[in-house]
């Protein structure tokens, strides 16, 4: 199927200006009254003397009152033993009201979600004890369980016999 080209007709009113190469030279004269508004900088301003300003040390301050602020409180309030719930289950974003049951990231807008690590129960240790003993990391020096990945770099360090 070919379809024919519109027929595109001129405006009179809109000029066409012809580019060279994106090079035309430009007629424009410097506007005189500009010129006196002109800056001066650099080498050709002469350097000021501010005699009255020692920028070495201050003058003399005198007697100044030092009162004790009385009414300033500089204790903790008391426990009053309510806490906030940690939350769990769906979780709203805090930025656009995105009501979310499971994710680090808000499926609205993209934001972190606030969640709780739930803590692993702390296991007794067994006789051996060193499944918690850490030891550097042969890349980055991070301390790292033996015979698992780097937390750091990803790197696995090797058990040391």
């Amino acid at each position: 199927m070919n379809i024919p080209a519109p027929v595109v007709a001129p405006l009179a009113e809109l000029e066409l200006t012809h580019h060279e190469g994106g090079r035309v030279p430009v007629d424009a004269p410097a506007l005189p009254e500009l010129d006196l508004t002109r800056l001066r900088s650099g080498p050709d301003l002469p350097a000021m003397v501010v005699p009255d300003l020692e920028l070495t040390r201050s003058g003399a301050t005198g007697e100044v009152p030092v009162a004790q602020m009385t009414d300033l409180d500089t204790g903790r309030a008391q426990d009053d033993g309510v806490r906030t719930a940690a939350p769990v289950g769906a979780v709203t974003c805090r930025y656009c009201r995105h009501v979310q049951a499971e994710g680090l990231l808000c499926d609205g807008c993209g934001m972190r979600l606030p969640r709780v690590r739930v803590a692993a129960p702390a296991t007794a240790k067994r006789g051996g004890g060193d499944e918690d003993e850490r030891v550097p990391c042969p890349s980055c020096h991070v301390p790292s369980r033996p015979g698992r990945p780097c937390v750091a770099c990803g790197t696995k360090v090797e058990v040391e016999a």
